[in-house]
Parts: structure tokens; sequence; C-alpha cells
């Protein structure tokens, strides 16, 4: 997994290129959590994406509480196959995905 964050004032933007696994989500959690302070926009891009699983869906969620407090969160991106788990998961009615 490689993640990309970009910073643009109050807005971050986190590209995340292959899984988001049991071996990479705490990974992401890790570098993605001190970089929520004073977002008031936080943008997923799963363009490159290949997998996520249900502790990848965890770090989703987890970043989607801290933004319903601190402002919006939105999912752009998605292919049919991550789609898929959001739809089978329920996270598609969760998420704003664009």
């Amino acid at each position: 997994m490689n993640v990309d964050m970009k910073r643009n004032g109050t807005e971050l933007t986190v590209a995340v290129e292959g899984r988001i696994d049991t071996l990479t989500a705490p990974e992401l959690e890790e570098k993605l959590e001190p970089e929520l302070e004073d977002v008031e926009r936080l943008i997923f891009d799963f363009a490159e994406l290949k997998y996520i699983s249900s502790a990848g869906l965890r770090v989703l969620l987890s970043s989607m509480k801290v933004m319903d407090e601190q402002g919006e969160m939105i999912v752009r991106n998605v292919n049919s196959d991550i789609m898929d788990i959001f739809e089978v998961t329920g996270f598609a009615d969760l998420l704003n995905i664009e």
C-alpha cells in the first residue's frame, strides 16, 4: 500500500494505492490520525485502490466519525470492485461517494 497525502488549507486529500487490509490498515490509520487536526474536508482518492477489507472499512468509519464533527468526508474514484464491497457491507449508504 502506498499513501499520498496532500494538504491544501483545511482540505486533506489521501490517495491510496494497492490494498487496505489487516496488515496495512493500522499503517494508514497511524499516518492519517495526526493529519486530521484542523481538517474540514477529507477526501479519499481510491483511483488506485485494488482491495479493502473489514480492517480498512474500520479506518474509514473512524475517519468518518472524526469528520462528522469537523466537516465532511468524501470518497472519490471508486472502482466497481470496491463499490461492490461498499454495497455488500452497507458502506455505500454511509459514505459520501463521488
